[in-house]
């Protein structure tokens, strides 16, 4: 079975970074992730980003370094995030819940997504802690 990338987008402005709440699935609603979504064949990840936030948010962004480590959700399946510069739309949670700008105060309070607190660690430090 091929690996499945799944991307996932670190917006930063100034002290402060967007977060969305899934609404599914059900073991998923209600907790906050690095929006984004899966690499379609021929895409690359940097595509697959600016299409799934510009779907998910109605932004479009530029696409930045890596941030962090790969996380392996399964077998066939790795999460790998990218900070990324929004140059234009309005955001909006087309495909979520909610979206929240928080601070590093507030980062490890939230009810993450398990895979996106791999990224903690360096979302705290490019926030300033």
């Amino acid at each position: 079975m091929p690996t499945q990338i799944v991307v996932a987008g670190a917006l930063i402005s100034g002290a402060t970074l967007l977060v969305a709440q899934r609404q599914r699935p059900p073991e998923l609603a209600g907790l906050w992730e690095l929006p984004g979504g899966k690499v379609a064949a021929g895409e690359t990840e940097a595509d697959a980003l600016v299409r799934e936030l510009r779907e998910e948010l109605g932004v479009d962004v530029v696409v930045g370094e890596r941030l962090g480590v790969d996380v392996a959700i399964a077998e066939s399946l790795i999460l790998r995030a990218y900070l990324v510069t929004h140059i234009g739309g309005d955001l909006h949670p087309h495909d979520h819940r909610a979206l929240r700008w928080v601070g590093l105060d507030e980062l490890a309070a939230l009810e993450w997504v398990p895979a996106d607190r791999a990224w903690l660690p360096e979302l705290a430090k490019r926030l300033g802690g």
